[in-house]
């Protein structure tokens, strides 16, 4: 996996660089196939704001936050991203494959 960390209107420290990542390991746990992670940190006047957009194989998730500090602006990313994430990953599982394979055994 792939992170492009860019700051408008900040510099993005080491420190920083390193919560981004450790913060997107929790939503990347759940697909082995993540590409890219394009996370866009800036300032507007007293806001912090955070985005991002990781790309998965033939699909990208798309979240933003603005907190007070850029911290909390990560953590809400953060959430939203696995939140989203987590979704999308239960619409792809078949939930019905296991009922299906009852039912054929009642009828034969």
């Amino acid at each position: 996996m792939r992170f492009d960390i860019s700051g408008h209107q900040v510099e993005v420290t080491s420190a920083l660089r390193q919560y981004v990542e450790s913060k997107l390991e929790r939503p990347a746990r759940h697909f082995d196939h993540l590409l890219t992670v394009h996370v866009i940190l800036s300032v507007e006047k007293l806001d912090h704001k955070a985005e991002a957009t990781i790309n998965v194989s033939g699909r990208s998730f798309h979240a933003e936050s603005v907190a007070e500090s850029m911290y909390a602006a990560i953590d809400l990313l953060a959430d939203k991203l696995d939140r989203q994430i987590l979704k999308h990953k239960e619409k792809i599982t078949d939930h019905h494959r296991g009922e299906a394979l009852s039912h054929s055994d009642d009828i034969g």
